[in-house]
C-alpha cells in the first residue's frame, strides 16, 4: 500500500505478530521462488530476484532463509507452480483496489476474492476496471534522521530519481518502474538504508471515507485480503488520514 499512509503502513508491518511476520516471509518466499524459476539464480542477470531479495531484507527475512528458498527453487521438480494473477475491484464508496496474487489454484483464489469484495460492500471488477487510476512507480522510503536531507537531494539528482516527497517521518523517492532497480542499487552503494523499496501501484487520486460503517468495511476487506495466503500485495486509493 502506498500514498498518504505509507509511513503508517510501514510501522503497522513492523508491529505485526510473529504469526503475521511468518506469513510475510512465506509470501516473499513465493516471489523468490517464481523469480528463480523464471530467470534463474544468478542475481547479476536476474534483476527481479535482486529486487525481491532487497525487499526481503527490508522485511527482516534472514539471509539463511533467502538462500534456502533460492536453492530449493533451483532444484524444485515443479511441485510449486504458482501463477501471477491480478484482481481489480471496488471497495465501499468506490474505493479502487488492486490485489496481486500468486496462486496454484486460480479457481479457489478467484472465489475467495469475489467473496471478500461482496461481503464488505464492494464488488470485483474486470481486468483494467481500476488499474487506469494508478501509475506503476518505483517507491523507495528512507527514514528521516538516518541521512542528511541536502546530501540526499544531491544524490537523488545524480542517480536520476524522478521525484521525492516528505511525509511524516520519511522521505519517499519515486522512480520509473524501469529505472527502479538501477536507482535502488545506486542508493544502496551510497550507503542509504531503506524502510521499503519496491515497484508499487500508486494512485493518481485518493478517496476519503466519512461514514464509520464504510471505514469498518474497508478495514475488514483489507484484513481479509492481507490474511489470504495467495495475496502478495494490495494497492488502493483510500485516504486513511
Amino acid at each position: 500500500m502506498s500514498g498518504h499512509s505509507k509511513w503508517k503502513n510501514i510501522m503497522h508491518k513492523k508491529e505485526k505478530s510473529d504469526t503475521q511476520r511468518a506469513k510475510i516471509f512465506t509470501k516473499i518466499g513465493r516471489e523468490i521462488t517464481l523469480a528463480v524459476k523464471e530467470f534463474g539464480t544468478d542475481v547479476n542477470s536476474n534483476t527481479k530476484l535482486r529486487d525481491i531479495i532487497a525487499k526481503a531484507k527490508t522485511n527482516n527475512v534472514p539471509n539463511e532463509n533467502i538462500d534456502r528458498i533460492i536453492k530449493k527453487a533451483a532444484g524444485d521438480d515443479g511441485n510449486d507452480n504458482y501463477e501471477e494473477i491480478n484482481y481489480e475491484g471496488y471497495g465501499p464508496k468506490g474505493i479502487a483496489v488492486i490485489v496481486e496474487t500468486l496462486t496454484d489454484n486460480r479457481n479457489r483464489t478467484a472465489g475467495e476474492m469475489r467473496h471478500y469484495f461482496d461481503k464488505y460492500g464492494g464488488n470485483l471488477g474486470q481486468s483494467g476496471s481500476v488499474s487506469w487510476m494508478f501509475a506503476e512507480k518505483g517507491v523507495i522510503v528512507i527514514e528521516k534522521g538516518t541521512c542528511d536531507e541536502e546530501k540526499l537531494l544531491e544524490d537523488l539528482l545524480n542517480v536520476g530519481a524522478d521525484d521525492y516527497s516528505e511525509e511524516d517521518e520519511v522521505f519517499e523517492i519515486y522512480t520509473t518502474s524501469d529505472a527502479f532497480s538501477e536507482i535502488r542499487e545506486k542508493l544502496e552503494q551510497l550507503k542509504y538504508t531503506f524502510l521499503s523499496a519496491e515497484v508499487e501501484m500508486v494512485p493518481n487520486t485518493y478517496i476519503a471515507l466519512a461514514e464509520e460503517d464504510d471505514i469498518t468495511k474497508m478495514q475488514k476487506l483489507m484484513e481479509m485480503l492481507e490474511d489470504n495466503d495467495d495475496v502478495q500485495n494490495i494497492w488502493h486509493n483510500w485516504d486513511e488520514n
